[in-house]
C-alpha cells in the first residue's frame, strides 16, 4: 500500500485522525509500505514548509523520515506514468504500480482520488482505508 505524502505529514499533526490510524497500522505491520527516492524527497520538502514545521517539530519530522527510509520497502525502478492531473503525483501512481500496491491512500480529492484506480491499485481516502482495515 502506498501512502501519499499528505497522509504521512497529517499523521503527526492530528494523532487521533484517520491518517495517523493508517500510519500506525503500517508501523504495527498490517501492511508493507513501498517508497522511493522521490517519495522521501517530497516528504522532506513537505515537512520543511514553514506552516508544517510549526506543527511537526524537526526532531519528529526527522524521526518520521528515518522510519520510512528504514522500514519501508525501497522500489528502485519505477515504471513511467503520466496519468495524474498533477504531474507531481505521477510518481505515486508509478510507485503503486512498481510496488504492486493494492491501495494508494491519499487526501487529494480533486486529483488522485478522482482517478479511483490505477491499474490494480485502488485509490482511496484515509477514512475509506480505515474502514477496509477493520
Amino acid at each position: 500500500m502506498v501512502l501519499d505524502t499528505n497522509i504521512i505529514v497529517s499523521a503527526p499533526i492530528a494523532s487521533a485522525g484517520k491518517p495517523a490510524t493508517v500510519v500506525d497500522a503500517w508501523l504495527d505491520g498490517k501492511f508493507t509500505l513501498p517508497t522511493c527516492a522521490a517519495h522521501l524527497d517530497e516528504l522532506r520538502d513537505a515537512l520543511e514548509k514553514p506552516r508544517v514545521a510549526e506543527l511537526v517539530k524537526p526532531h519528529k519530522a526527522g524521526r518520521l523520515v528515518n522510519q520510512i527510509r528504514r522500514l519501508a520497502e525501497d522500489v528502485a525502478i519505477l515504471p513511467r506514468v503520466k496519468r495524474s492531473s498533477d504531474p507531481n503525483d505521477d510518481f505515486l501512481l508509478a510507485l503503486s504500480e512498481g510496488g504492486t500496491a493494492d491501495y494508494l491512500v491519499t487526501g487529494d480529492k480533486s486529483g488522485l482520488l478522482a482517478l479511483g484506480r490505477h491499474k490494480k491499485t485502488r485509490i482511496v481516502s484515509a477514512r475509506k482505508f480505515g474502514q477496509i482495515l477493520t
